[in-house]
């Protein structure tokens, strides 16, 4: 997929269906001149329902369509037949969806299952007719209930992308070119800071015909929670991940205090995202000879509060164990 086509916010109006009006009708036949009533009862207007479809990756469909609108009930009729039912519209998205209402910022719920419905608008109820009003005082009611109005709203869809392994790191770490090297993934690299501006997934191949996702999240820069930059857009993809995976490059000024930079990004977006299991690979070892590299492990050992490895993916260095490791943590 390339960069452009993923979508992954949209501001939508949807509107559903207005209800259909009850039936004024007294029962009239030959020799019956004077039959009750029997007006029948509008129908339900339309529902606008967002369905999670495991098919989706990205929100592209919805970028041209901001306006959507469920059908009418139809109205009452004699006999007490009741109106047809407005058709439901069915938005469907990418599992790993936010739906908030834009005024109030409110989370509405998240679609997380292939399949779920969740009703964003109710269709307004149908009015009844008129034989709902007989009684033994108002034998002949001359009066239905008109149906019930819509719902009319704003929404925010958000697409937080679901993937096994989440790459994390600063802009230029090397995420892009490691997700190109395991995966069949094709992401965007080049040799400056924010090449990469939207998630790119990759399906790792493991032994035994194996697989589990990785997302390639674009750069993070510190104040990233506050903002800064694209933050809360690039943070909010690392939520879904089941594992992260820090890359932190060999010629760092300090490895572990980039590491602790990004973790105290992620502590102060969402707290709970440092639950996740942790894996720092640093990345270019290739730069790095056998005597520097003992030295470098020697203070990770010591300073360092995470598992770690050394990776080249230009080289092909450290990769299977990479995937070993990611595999074993995964699977613990």
């Amino acid at each position: 997929m390339t960069e452009g086509n993923f979508v992954d916010y949209v501001k939508i109006h949807v509107t559903s269906g207005k209800g259909g009006k009850g039936s004024v009708h007294l029962h009239r036949e030959k020799f019956i001149t004077k039959g009750g009533p029997d007006g029948g009862d509008g129908g339900r207007g339309g529902h606008v329902i967002i369905r999670g479809n495991p098919n989706l990756w990205t929100l592209l469909p919805l970028k041209f369509k901001r306006h959507l609108k469920a059908e009418h009930g139809g109205a009452g009729s004699k006999g007490r037949s009741s109106g047809a039912d407005g058709k439901d519209i069915y938005i469907d998205v990418p599992l790993g969806t936010v739906v908030k209402d834009s005024e109030t910022t409110e989370t509405l719920f998240e679609i997380t299952e292939a399949g779920q419905e969740e009703i964003v608008a109710e269709g307004g109820m149908g009015g009844r007719g008129n034989w709902h009003f007989k009684s033994s005082t108002n034998q002949t009611p001359r009066y239905a209930q008109p149906g019930v109005d819509g719902q009319e709203r704003d929404i925010t869809i958000e697409l937080k992308v679901l993937a096994d392994v989440g790459l994390v790191g600063f802009p230029n770490a090397g995420k892009s070119t490691l997700l190109s090297v395991i995966t069949a993934a094709k992401p965007k690299i080049a040799d400056y800071e924010f090449t990469t501006l939207k998630p790119n997934l990759g399906i790792v191949a493991y032994r035994d015909y194996k697989t589990f996702v990785m997302a390639d999240i674009p750069g993070i820069i510190e104040g990233a929670a506050e903002g800064k930059g694209l933050g809360h857009y690039f943070l909010r993809h690392i939520e879904r991940n089941s594992l992260l995976l820090f890359l932190v490059p060999a010629d760092a000024k300090d490895i572990v205090k980039e590491y602790e930079i990004l973790l105290d990004e992620l502590r102060r977006y969402n707290p709970e995202m440092l639950d996740k299991d942790r894996l720092v690979a640093i990345s270019k070892c290739d730069m790095l000879d056998d005597e520097l590299k003992a030295e470098m492990k020697a203070e990770l050992d010591k300073d360092l509060k995470a598992p770690y490895i050394f990776i080249s993916s230009v080289a092909q260095m450290g990769l299977t164990e990479l995937k070993d490791t990611l595999w074993k943590m995964l699977n613990a």
